[in-house]
């Protein structure tokens, strides 16, 4: 472990920053710690000021760098694509619903250049905004995220860029059979989170319980049509009563084991391929970066 910062130890004697030791122990009460020192000294250290030795190298290499790099500017100069998701894009909003918008932006080549590398995804700057640089963007789509897959068929667009253009024309590589594992799966994980809600207060969260339900919808269209809608249509007045609360849990239940069943219906007549097109979606990644490299470079 490294001190993150000036300390003394248990006989009052400054300790530098930077000096090294190794954990003892770890008080629960104070989320403090005992920590002996490479010369025998011991101190207690809160845990905020204590790191990972090759973490905390690591981030001093680049802290200078990391500073320069301002995340918030590359998302304003370089967004290909913005589109709105959430309620609104379901056909579910209510008068207090957000505006959700999730946006991709393509970090100039040059920026992975240098020891600060561009962040993944940004939070903002305006409220109920986030951005994925667009490698991370492709990878979680190509493992089917249903976040990544629903900005990409968005009706609503904000923002789209030549380049945006032509990640919307990859919209069917990033689809495959892989749908049913990621949706399903995320499902059922959640719903188990939700019963111990049920268990322990009485009730889960009802919101999030109809947008479990609106993904299993929206998984088994998917399935058996080859493409993503994300409007709820004739299923808007039955999820937006889960979401009041006016449904009982065993009715929501047997919903989500019938869609589920669906599922396994569907999976087995879908067009999707059994792979998502990854060597599609590579190839114009790395078009991306050489064009951007080429314009930097003159």
């Amino acid at each position: 472990m490294v001190l993150r910062q000036t300390a003394a130890d248990l006989a009052g004697t400054r300790v530098q920053r930077g000096a090294t030791g190794r954990v003892l122990g770890h008080d629960p009460t104070d989320d403090g710690y005992l920590v002996q020192l490479t010369d025998g000294r011991r101190l207690r250290s809160p845990r905020g000021q204590l790191a990972l030795r090759k973490a905390y190298q690591r981030n001093l290499a680049v802290e200078a760098g990391t500073a320069a790099v301002d995340g918030p500017g590359l998302v304003a100069r370089h967004t290909i694509y913005a589109a709105v998701v959430g309620s609104r894009a379901f056909g579910l909003a209510t008068e207090e619903s957000d505006t959700d918008v999730r946006g991709v932006y393509a970090a100039p080549a040059t920026a992975f250049w240098s020891l600060a590398k561009p962040p993944s995804h940004l939070d903002g700057p305006e409220p109920e905004r986030f951005s994925w640089e667009v490698e991370r963007f492709c990878e979680l789509a190509l493992k089917a995220n249903p976040n990544l897959l629903e900005v990409l068929h968005s009706r609503t667009v904000l923002t789209v860029t030549p380049v945006g253009e032509e990640l919307l024309e990859l919209r069917p590589a990033f689809l495959s059979q892989l749908v049913y594992q990621t949706y399903s799966g995320y499902v059922l994980s959640q719903f188990k989170k939700l019963e111990a809600d049920l268990r322990q207060r009485g009730e889960p969260r009802w919101k999030h319980v109809m947008h479990l339900l609106r993904l299993l919808v929206a998984a088994g269209d998917l399935l058996r049509q080859g493409r993503l809608e994300l409007d709820v249509g004739p299923y808007r007045d039955r999820l937006l009563a889960v979401r009041r609360g006016e449904v009982p849990w065993a009715e929501v239940e047997r919903w989500r084991l019938a869609l589920h069943a669906d599922l396994d219906d569907a999976v087995t007549h879908t067009p999707l391929p059994a792979a998502p097109d990854a060597a599609r979606v590579d190839a114009w990644l790395y078009s991306v970066r050489a064009r951007s490299a080429r314009e930097a470079l003159g």
